[in-house]
């Protein structure tokens, strides 16, 4: 695993990771695929993948940040409502990048071509989360996975992906 670190690294690369949601809406409807597919089309690397079932605690450590909010409880009870798919993804500036694959949290604001302009109506029901910065994504797919379940792997077409 040192290795491949120390190979991005003498490349002048700026890896990050990123946490990636498809939340019980994007599930229910079938659009795993075509959000995986978006993700990997622009070339990050899915490094950590699982479908799951959130508890109310994974729920609440999660979005502890809006507790108190008055969408806060329904926002708990949704994401706890059915499976979820949980991803972390590798790749240069991942999470600015993931961003804006996602689109606006408002899918009325998402531009056509995002995940969320083109597959939402309902802030509510907006398919997927992603995390804002380097940080909060580190803190968010701690919640969903350890460290050893991480594949570090070299795919072959970075090279011509990244300069």
């Amino acid at each position: 695993m040192l290795f491949i670190s120390l190979y991005f690294f003498d490349f002048g690369v700026n890896m990050e990771r990123e946490f990636i949601m498809i939340k019980p809406d994007g599930v229910q409807r079938g659009l795993i695929g075509d959000v995986i597919t978006r993700i990997e089309r622009v070339g990050l690397k899915i490094i950590g993948l699982k479908m799951l079932q959130l508890t109310k605690k994974m729920a609440e450590e999660h979005y502890a940040i809006h507790k108190g909010k008055p969408f806060y409880e329904g926002l708990i009870e949704y994401i706890t409502s059915g499976p979820v798919v949980a991803m972390v993804v590798e790749g240069k500036n991942a999470v600015k990048l993931t961003r804006k694959i996602v689109g606006a949290t408002n899918p009325l604001d998402a531009h056509p071509g995002t995940i969320r302009g083109d597959f939402a109506l309902e802030i509510g029901r907006n398919i997927i989360h992603a995390g804002d910065s380097p940080e909060n994504a580190k803190i968010e797919y701690s919640i969903y996975f350890e460290d050893e379940e991480f594949v570090q792997y070299k795919k072959i077409d970075e090279e011509w992906i990244y300069e």
